[in-house]
Protein backbone atom coordinates (compact mmCIF):
# COMPACT_ATOMS: atom_id res chain seq x y z
CA UNK A 1 0.00 0.00 0.00
CA UNK A 2 1.31 3.66 -1.11
CA UNK A 3 2.27 5.92 1.48
CA UNK A 4 -0.27 8.48 0.09
CA UNK A 5 -3.36 6.15 0.18
CA UNK A 6 -2.33 5.18 3.68
CA UNK A 7 -1.77 8.73 4.87
CA UNK A 8 -5.52 8.95 3.13
CA UNK A 9 -6.61 6.23 5.29
CA UNK A 10 -5.33 7.37 8.39
CA UNK A 11 -7.20 10.84 8.22
CA UNK A 12 -10.53 9.01 7.48
CA UNK A 13 -10.31 6.44 10.35
CA UNK A 14 -9.46 10.16 13.09
CA UNK A 15 -12.25 12.31 11.25
CA UNK A 16 -14.83 8.47 12.09
CA UNK A 17 -12.99 8.91 15.36
CA UNK A 18 -13.43 12.10 16.34
CA UNK A 19 -17.08 11.96 14.68
CA UNK A 20 -18.20 10.00 18.29
CA UNK A 21 -16.46 12.58 20.29
CA UNK A 22 -18.93 15.62 21.53
CA UNK A 23 -17.62 18.63 21.37
CA UNK A 24 -16.66 20.71 24.56
CA UNK A 25 -18.86 23.30 25.10
CA UNK A 26 -17.60 27.12 25.17
CA UNK A 27 -17.64 28.55 28.73
CA UNK A 28 -19.79 29.07 30.57
CA UNK A 29 -22.65 26.87 29.63
CA UNK A 30 -24.05 26.25 32.73
CA UNK A 31 -25.14 28.54 35.82
CA UNK A 32 -21.69 30.73 38.04
CA UNK A 33 -22.05 30.72 41.61
CA UNK A 34 -20.39 33.40 43.39
CA UNK A 35 -19.50 32.52 47.17
CA UNK A 36 -19.80 35.30 49.30
CA UNK A 37 -17.47 35.07 52.11
CA UNK A 38 -19.85 37.17 54.48
CA UNK A 39 -23.16 37.37 55.52
CA UNK A 40 -26.14 38.70 53.75
CA UNK A 41 -26.17 42.54 53.98
CA UNK A 42 -22.27 42.53 54.35
CA UNK A 43 -20.24 45.04 52.02
CA UNK A 44 -18.72 41.98 50.11
CA UNK A 45 -22.10 40.90 49.62
CA UNK A 46 -23.47 44.05 48.43
CA UNK A 47 -20.70 44.19 45.83
CA UNK A 48 -21.02 40.46 45.19
CA UNK A 49 -24.50 41.20 43.94
CA UNK A 50 -24.16 43.83 41.96
CA UNK A 51 -21.29 42.51 40.02
CA UNK A 52 -23.92 39.30 39.21
CA UNK A 53 -26.71 41.37 37.72
CA UNK A 54 -24.51 42.39 35.21
CA UNK A 55 -22.68 39.39 34.70
CA UNK A 56 -25.99 37.49 33.86
CA UNK A 57 -26.14 39.91 30.53
CA UNK A 58 -22.59 39.55 30.13
CA UNK A 59 -21.77 35.86 30.34
CA UNK A 60 -25.76 35.30 28.98
CA UNK A 61 -26.00 32.25 32.06
CA UNK A 62 -27.47 32.89 36.00
CA UNK A 63 -25.18 34.03 38.24
CA UNK A 64 -25.93 32.51 41.93
CA UNK A 65 -24.62 34.30 44.93
CA UNK A 66 -24.52 32.14 47.88
CA UNK A 67 -23.10 33.52 51.62
CA UNK A 68 -21.01 31.38 53.19
CA UNK A 69 -20.18 33.44 56.44
CA UNK A 70 -17.94 32.14 59.64
CA UNK A 71 -14.60 31.91 60.77
CA UNK A 72 -13.95 35.41 59.75
CA UNK A 73 -14.77 34.58 55.72
CA UNK A 74 -12.20 31.06 55.89
CA UNK A 75 -14.95 28.76 55.62
CA UNK A 76 -15.65 30.30 52.30
CA UNK A 77 -12.49 30.71 51.11
CA UNK A 78 -12.05 26.75 51.99
CA UNK A 79 -15.18 25.90 50.25
CA UNK A 80 -13.84 27.36 47.08
CA UNK A 81 -10.44 26.10 46.94
CA UNK A 82 -11.86 22.35 47.00
CA UNK A 83 -14.19 23.04 44.59
CA UNK A 84 -13.54 22.28 40.36
CA UNK A 85 -11.56 24.61 39.07
CA UNK A 86 -13.87 25.03 35.73
CA UNK A 87 -14.94 28.79 36.45
CA UNK A 88 -18.39 27.81 37.71
CA UNK A 89 -17.39 28.58 41.31
CA UNK A 90 -15.69 32.10 42.60
CA UNK A 91 -15.12 33.32 45.55
CA UNK A 92 -16.28 37.19 46.90
CA UNK A 93 -14.21 37.98 49.76
CA UNK A 94 -12.58 41.20 51.43
CA UNK A 95 -9.00 42.19 52.32
CA UNK A 96 -9.33 39.66 54.88
CA UNK A 97 -8.32 37.44 52.76
CA UNK A 98 -5.10 38.92 52.74
CA UNK A 99 -5.17 39.10 56.73
CA UNK A 100 -6.03 36.05 57.58
CA UNK A 101 -3.48 33.55 57.32
CA UNK A 102 -1.40 35.21 59.69
CA UNK A 103 -4.29 36.21 62.20
CA UNK A 104 -5.58 32.72 62.84
CA UNK A 105 -3.44 29.81 63.77
CA UNK A 106 -5.20 27.66 61.30
CA UNK A 107 -6.85 29.88 58.36
CA UNK A 108 -6.87 26.92 56.25
CA UNK A 109 -5.72 28.02 53.36
CA UNK A 110 -2.40 29.68 51.83
CA UNK A 111 -3.53 33.38 50.05
CA UNK A 112 -0.57 32.84 47.52
CA UNK A 113 -1.34 29.11 46.57
CA UNK A 114 -4.69 27.68 46.76
CA UNK A 115 -6.62 30.53 44.59
CA UNK A 116 -6.01 33.23 41.95
CA UNK A 117 -7.18 36.43 41.50
CA UNK A 118 -9.94 36.90 39.06
CA UNK A 119 -10.38 40.65 39.17
CA UNK A 120 -10.48 43.44 42.07
CA UNK A 121 -13.84 44.63 42.54
CA UNK A 122 -14.00 47.99 44.87
CA UNK A 123 -11.99 49.35 47.16
CA UNK A 124 -12.63 51.83 49.95
CA UNK A 125 -10.42 53.85 52.51
CA UNK A 126 -10.84 53.45 56.05
CA UNK A 127 -11.27 56.23 57.93
CA UNK A 128 -10.46 58.28 61.45
CA UNK A 129 -12.95 60.04 63.09
CA UNK A 130 -14.38 61.53 66.14
CA UNK A 131 -17.16 62.24 68.29
CA UNK A 132 -17.48 66.35 67.85
CA UNK A 133 -17.02 67.02 71.16
CA UNK A 134 -13.27 65.54 71.04
CA UNK A 135 -10.69 68.57 71.33
CA UNK A 136 -8.93 67.40 68.11
CA UNK A 137 -9.77 69.27 64.96
CA UNK A 138 -6.52 67.55 63.37
CA UNK A 139 -4.74 64.24 63.09
CA UNK A 140 -1.77 66.13 65.04
CA UNK A 141 -4.12 67.24 68.06
CA UNK A 142 -5.59 63.58 68.27
CA UNK A 143 -2.10 62.06 68.57
CA UNK A 144 -1.39 64.71 71.01
CA UNK A 145 -4.15 64.42 73.09
CA UNK A 146 -4.26 60.94 72.80
CA UNK A 147 -0.51 61.24 74.70
CA UNK A 148 -1.92 63.37 76.88
CA UNK A 149 -4.41 61.76 78.63
CA UNK A 150 -6.62 57.88 78.43
CA UNK A 151 -8.56 57.88 75.40
CA UNK A 152 -10.17 54.59 73.38
CA UNK A 153 -11.08 54.30 69.70
CA UNK A 154 -13.73 51.93 68.17
CA UNK A 155 -12.72 49.62 65.30
CA UNK A 156 -15.17 47.19 63.11
CA UNK A 157 -13.67 43.94 64.80
CA UNK A 158 -10.26 42.38 65.83
CA UNK A 159 -8.11 41.75 63.17
CA UNK A 160 -10.01 43.74 60.99
CA UNK A 161 -7.96 46.12 59.17
CA UNK A 162 -9.48 49.27 60.69
CA UNK A 163 -8.10 47.81 63.35
CA UNK A 164 -4.61 46.70 62.35
CA UNK A 165 -4.51 49.85 60.44
CA UNK A 166 -5.19 52.25 63.54
CA UNK A 167 -2.51 49.86 65.85
CA UNK A 168 -0.34 50.74 62.88
CA UNK A 169 -0.58 54.38 63.30
CA UNK A 170 -1.63 55.02 66.94
CA UNK A 171 0.94 52.34 68.34
CA UNK A 172 3.46 51.57 66.12
CA UNK A 173 4.41 54.75 64.17
CA UNK A 174 3.27 57.80 66.64
CA UNK A 175 3.65 55.30 69.45
CA UNK A 176 1.12 56.71 71.72
CA UNK A 177 -1.14 54.70 73.92
CA UNK A 178 -5.18 54.29 73.03
CA UNK A 179 -7.09 51.39 74.29
CA UNK A 180 -9.14 49.33 71.47
CA UNK A 181 -12.55 48.74 71.84
CA UNK A 182 -13.56 46.16 69.08
CA UNK A 183 -17.29 46.42 67.53
CA UNK A 184 -19.55 45.48 64.66
CA UNK A 185 -18.78 47.67 61.59
CA UNK A 186 -22.40 49.71 61.87
CA UNK A 187 -22.02 49.50 66.04
CA UNK A 188 -18.42 51.14 65.67
CA UNK A 189 -19.97 54.25 63.92
CA UNK A 190 -22.87 54.17 66.37
CA UNK A 191 -21.09 53.84 69.53
CA UNK A 192 -18.63 57.14 68.44
CA UNK A 193 -21.98 59.40 67.06
CA UNK A 194 -23.58 58.47 70.84
CA UNK A 195 -20.27 59.56 72.30
CA UNK A 196 -19.79 55.72 73.86
CA UNK A 197 -16.32 55.81 72.06
CA UNK A 198 -14.47 59.21 71.54
CA UNK A 199 -12.73 58.06 68.50
CA UNK A 200 -13.47 55.30 65.38
CA UNK A 201 -11.44 53.75 62.68
CA UNK A 202 -13.83 51.54 60.33
CA UNK A 203 -14.25 52.01 56.57
CA UNK A 204 -16.14 54.62 54.74
CA UNK A 205 -19.66 53.20 54.13
CA UNK A 206 -21.03 53.22 57.85
CA UNK A 207 -19.09 56.21 58.42
CA UNK A 208 -19.62 59.37 55.48
CA UNK A 209 -23.39 59.79 56.38
CA UNK A 210 -22.36 60.80 59.53
CA UNK A 211 -19.83 62.80 58.19
CA UNK A 212 -22.30 64.31 56.16
CA UNK A 213 -24.53 65.22 59.15
CA UNK A 214 -21.70 67.11 61.24
CA UNK A 215 -22.25 64.02 63.80
CA UNK A 216 -18.83 62.90 63.59
CA UNK A 217 -15.62 64.48 62.57
CA UNK A 218 -13.37 63.09 59.60
CA UNK A 219 -9.84 63.03 61.05
CA UNK A 220 -7.90 61.56 58.42
CA UNK A 221 -8.73 58.77 55.54
CA UNK A 222 -5.67 56.19 55.29
CA UNK A 223 -5.41 55.65 51.74
CA UNK A 224 -2.89 57.23 49.87
CA UNK A 225 -4.59 59.59 47.93
CA UNK A 226 -7.76 60.95 49.05
CA UNK A 227 -11.20 59.64 48.87
CA UNK A 228 -13.58 61.42 46.12
CA UNK A 229 -16.59 61.24 48.58
CA UNK A 230 -14.39 63.06 51.35
CA UNK A 231 -11.66 64.85 49.40
CA UNK A 232 -11.58 67.50 52.49
CA UNK A 233 -10.25 65.17 54.55
CA UNK A 234 -6.06 64.63 54.40
CA UNK A 235 -4.39 61.35 53.84
CA UNK A 236 -2.33 59.71 56.99
CA UNK A 237 0.35 59.68 54.26
CA UNK A 238 0.06 63.08 53.83
CA UNK A 239 -0.07 64.39 57.49
CA UNK A 240 3.40 62.85 58.12
CA UNK A 241 3.35 59.48 57.80
CA UNK A 242 4.13 58.67 53.96
CA UNK A 243 3.57 55.16 52.22
CA UNK A 244 0.65 54.76 54.94
CA UNK A 245 -2.03 52.83 53.60
CA UNK A 246 -4.75 50.88 54.95
CA UNK A 247 -8.14 50.16 53.14
CA UNK A 248 -11.06 47.29 52.62
CA UNK A 249 -11.33 46.26 49.40
CA UNK A 250 -13.29 43.52 47.93
CA UNK A 251 -11.99 41.01 45.25
CA UNK A 252 -12.69 37.92 43.06
CA UNK A 253 -11.36 34.72 43.06
CA UNK A 254 -11.05 31.09 41.30
CA UNK A 255 -9.41 27.60 42.19
CA UNK A 256 -5.94 27.94 41.47
CA UNK A 257 -6.23 25.49 38.84
CA UNK A 258 -8.87 27.14 36.76
CA UNK A 259 -7.94 27.25 33.03
CA UNK A 260 -6.24 31.11 32.03
CA UNK A 261 -8.77 31.09 29.02
CA UNK A 262 -11.38 31.05 31.21
CA UNK A 263 -10.00 33.54 34.39
CA UNK A 264 -8.91 36.09 30.97
CA UNK A 265 -12.74 35.84 30.27
CA UNK A 266 -14.46 36.25 33.59
CA UNK A 267 -11.82 39.47 34.04
CA UNK A 268 -13.07 41.21 31.08
CA UNK A 269 -16.59 40.10 32.13
CA UNK A 270 -16.24 41.53 35.71
CA UNK A 271 -14.26 44.81 34.32
CA UNK A 272 -17.27 45.30 32.22
CA UNK A 273 -19.95 44.55 34.77
CA UNK A 274 -17.78 47.27 36.75
CA UNK A 275 -18.38 50.05 34.13
CA UNK A 276 -22.10 49.80 34.34
CA UNK A 277 -23.81 52.77 35.66
CA UNK A 278 -25.95 51.43 37.72
CA UNK A 279 -22.99 49.79 39.70
CA UNK A 280 -20.76 52.97 39.38
CA UNK A 281 -23.84 54.88 41.32
CA UNK A 282 -24.87 52.19 43.67
CA UNK A 283 -20.99 52.15 45.06
CA UNK A 284 -21.01 55.80 44.87
CA UNK A 285 -23.65 55.77 47.45
CA UNK A 286 -21.81 53.31 49.58
CA UNK A 287 -18.51 55.34 48.90
CA UNK A 288 -16.56 52.20 47.23
CA UNK A 289 -14.73 52.85 44.30
CA UNK A 290 -14.71 50.71 41.36
CA UNK A 291 -12.00 48.73 40.31
CA UNK A 292 -11.18 47.22 36.94
CA UNK A 293 -7.36 45.70 35.89
CA UNK A 294 -6.00 42.72 34.68
CA UNK A 295 -5.82 39.54 36.62
CA UNK A 296 -1.30 40.32 36.81
CA UNK A 297 -2.12 43.34 38.49
CA UNK A 298 -4.92 41.89 40.77
CA UNK A 299 -2.34 39.37 41.85
CA UNK A 300 0.68 41.18 42.60
CA UNK A 301 -1.50 43.90 44.67
CA UNK A 302 -2.97 40.93 46.57
CA UNK A 303 0.22 39.34 47.20
CA UNK A 304 1.66 42.79 48.48
CA UNK A 305 -0.73 42.87 50.94
CA UNK A 306 -0.63 39.71 52.57
CA UNK A 307 2.99 40.57 53.17
CA UNK A 308 2.12 43.70 54.62
CA UNK A 309 -0.62 42.54 56.99
CA UNK A 310 1.24 39.56 57.79
CA UNK A 311 4.14 41.49 59.28
CA UNK A 312 1.45 43.94 60.79
CA UNK A 313 -0.08 41.12 62.75
CA UNK A 314 3.14 39.57 63.92
CA UNK A 315 4.25 42.63 65.18
CA UNK A 316 1.09 43.87 66.98
CA UNK A 317 0.77 40.39 68.02
CA UNK A 318 -2.43 39.55 67.37
CA UNK A 319 -3.63 35.80 67.20
CA UNK A 320 -7.53 34.55 66.77
CA UNK A 321 -7.27 30.56 67.74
Amino acid sequence: MGTAIKQVLFALVAAIGLAGVPARAAYPDKPVKLIVAFAAGSSTDIVARLVADQLQTTLGVTVVVENKPGAGGNIATQQVMNAPADGYTLLVHSVAYAVNPSLFANAGYDASKDLQAVAMAAVTPNLIYVHPDVKAANLAELLALAKNGQLSYASSGNGTTTHLGAEWLFRSLAKVDITHVPFQPAAATNAVVSGQVPVASTSMPPAVPFVKSGKVRPIAVMSLRRSPQLPEVPTVAELGYPGFEANTWFAILAPARTPPAVLDQLNAAINKALSAKAVLDRFDALSLEAQRGDRATTHRYIDSEVLKWGKLVKDIGVKIE
